[in-house]
C-alpha cells in the first residue's frame, strides 16, 4: 500500500464580499475568480506552470461561463493544457474543491493544485414560469397565421412576472422547506430565543469590523477593481454600529409572527471568490514554500434535509472521534454562519447529553464550544454567504487565524442545503 503524502495549504486569497443590492453586481463568478487569482499567483515564488490542476466551486454557473474553472484558468494565463473543472455541492462547493485537491495530492497523483470557489448571487437568473414557457412553446410551434393568433390569445399578465431563481434554489425540493424554515426547526428543537440569536449576529458584525480595523484580513482580502474603475477593498455588508435595539427591529421572515430568523440574524446574499493553493511536501521543498497549515483530515455527512443546519455536527464529529479529540483539543472553529440560530443549534447539540448519546454515539455531551474559539473574526452574517465560495473562505481564514494565534488545531465546517455537512481538519505545520 502506498504511503499517504502530507498535504499543505500554502497560501490563499479572496475578494471582498459584496452585498447584493437588487441589481447585478459589477462582477461575474469568473471575474471574481480572476480578480483574486491574479495577485495571488503573482506573489508566488513558482511559475504558474508548476500548478497541476484547477478546481473551482460554483453553484450558479452563468450561461456565458460554462465550466467557470476552465474559463478562469485561461484568463489567469495558466495555459491551454491546464485541466480545470467545476464543483457543485451547494454550500459545500468551495470546500469540496479543497477536499478534492487534498485527496489527489495525498494519493501522490498531483503536487500542486489551485482550488477555489466563486459566486455572484446578484447575477442569479430570473426564470420563466412554467405556464409562460408552455405558452411560448405553443407560440413557436404555431405555423399558420390563424394558429399564431390563437396562441397569442393565451398571453396572460402573470407571464411577465418571472420566478427568482435564487428563491427556488434556497428551497429544498424534497421537504419543500426554505433554508430559513429549517433553521426555525432547529431554533425550536434547541430552544434558542430571538434575543440570543440577535446577540450572536451583532457580535459577528463587531468581530468583522474589528478585523477590518486592525488589519487582520490584510493579505487575505485583496482589492477588486470594477469595469468603471471603482475599487472594492472590503466586505461591504458589515454593520460596525450594530446594537441590540437595531437587531430587534426586523420581523421574522419565515415563521411569522413568532419566528426567530430575521434578515438581520441571517447570512447575506453576496458576491465573492476565494482561492487556496494546496501542495505536497515535494512541492513545498522544491519551491521553498512556507505553508499556513497542514490539511490532515476531512469528512462529509448526510442528514435529514429538514434539519440540514446540523450538518457541521454530523461532519465534524467523525473527525474528532477518529483522532480521539475532545472539545478542548480544537483551538479554533470556523462554522459557516448560514443563520445565527443554526450556528447556536450546532453548539447546543454538542453540549446536549441526550443528542450526543442518541445521535453521535457518545456516552455524554461532547462539550460546549468556547465563543472565543468560534468564528473569531465574524462570519457569513456580517460578511455574506456567496454559496459556492463560503466553504473555501472558511478554510482559508481558519489557516490564517491559526497562524496568527499560534493555534495547534482547527476545524472548518458548514451546513449544506439538501441535508449535507462538510468539515476539514487543519493542524499547525510540524
Amino acid at each position: 500500500m502506498t504511503q499517504s503524502q502530507r498535504v499543505f495549504l500554502v497560501d490563499g486569497a479572496r475578494t471582498p464580499f459584496l452585498k447584493a443590492r437588487g441589481t447585478p453586481g459589477p462582477f461575474t463568478p469568473v471575474d471574481l475568480a480572476v480578480q483574486c487569482g491574479r495577485p495571488l499567483l503573482a506573489r508566488q515564488p513558482f511559475d504558474r506552470t508548476a500548478l497541476d490542476l484547477v478546481i473551482l466551486g460554483c453553484v450558479n454557473v452563468m450561461a456565458d461561463e460554462a465550466n467557470p474553472a476552465r474559463v478562469a484558468a485561461l484568463r489567469l494565463g495558466l495555459g491551454e493544457r491546464m485541466v480545470a473543472f467545476n464543483m457543485q455541492i451547494n454550500c459545500g462547493s468551495g470546500m469540496q474543491s479543497i477536499d478534492t485537491a487534498y485527496r489527489y495530492i495525498r494519493s501522490g497523483s498531483h503536487d500542486m493544485i489551485l482550488a477555489g470557489g466563486a459566486e455572484a448571487l446578484s447575477h442569479t437568473p430570473l426564470i420563466l414560469r412554467q405556464s409562460a414557457a408552455e405558452w411560448l412553446g405553443r407560440l413557436n410551434s404555431a405555423r399558420s397565421p390563424v394558429d399564431k393568433v390563437r396562441a397569442m390569445s393565451g398571453l396572460r399578465p402573470e407571464f411577465f412576472k418571472p420566478v427568482i431563481g435564487l428563491e427556488r434554489g434556497l428551497t429544498d425540493p424534497i421537504t419543500d422547506l426554505g433554508m430559513g424554515q429549517t433553521a426555525e426547526i432547529l431554533a425550536h428543537r434547541f430552544d434558542i430565543d430571538r434575543e440570543t440569536a440577535d446577540t450572536y449576529a451583532m457580535q459577528s458584525h463587531h468581530r468583522l469590523a474589528q478585523a477590518q480595523k486592525d488589519g487582520t484580513l490584510n493579505g487575505e482580502v485583496l482589492s477588486a477593481f470594477g469595469p468603471d474603475g471603482t475599487v472594492y477593498d472590503h466586505d461591504d455588508g458589515v454593520r460596525p454600529d450594530s446594537d441590540m435595539q437595531g437587531m430587534a427591529k426586523p420581523k421574522p421572515v419565515f415563521e411569522k409572527p413568532y419566528g426567530k430568523v430575521t434578515a438581520a440574524n441571517s447570512s447575506q446574499i453576496t458576491d465573492g471568490a476565494s482561492w487556496v493553493i494546496v501542495a505536497s511536501q515535494k512541492a513545498v521543498d522544491l519551491h521553498g514554500l512556507e505553508p499556513l497549515a497542514e490539511i490532515t483530515d476531512s469528512e462529509w455527512a448526510g442528514l435529514d434535509p429538514a434539519v440540514m443546519g446540523l450538518g457541521p455536527v454530523m461532519a465534524s464529529t467523525p473527525i474528532a472521534q477518529r483522532h480521539g479529540f475532545d472539545i478542548n483539543d480544537i483551538d479554533l472553529w470556523e462554522l459557516n454562519e448560514a443563520f445565527a440560530v443554526q450556528v447556536l443549534a450546532c453548539v447546543a447539540a454538542w453540549a446536549d447529553d441526550g443528542f450526543c448519546r442518541e445521535v453521535l454515539g457518545y456516552d455524554a455531551a461532547f462539550g460546549r464550544i468556547d465563543r472565543d474559539k468560534l468564528n473569531v473574526d465574524g462570519g457569513a452574517i456580517s460578511l455574506g454567504h456567496p454559496v459556492g465560495t463560503s466553504g473555501n473562505r472558511i478554510v482559508l481564514h481558519l489557516a490564517n487565524a491559526m497562524k496568527k494565534r499560534g493555534a495547534t488545531r482547527g476545524i472548518a465546517t458548514e451546513c449544506i442545503g439538501g441535508g449535507l455537512g462538510g468539515a476539514m481538519l487543519l493542524e499547525a505545520v510540524r
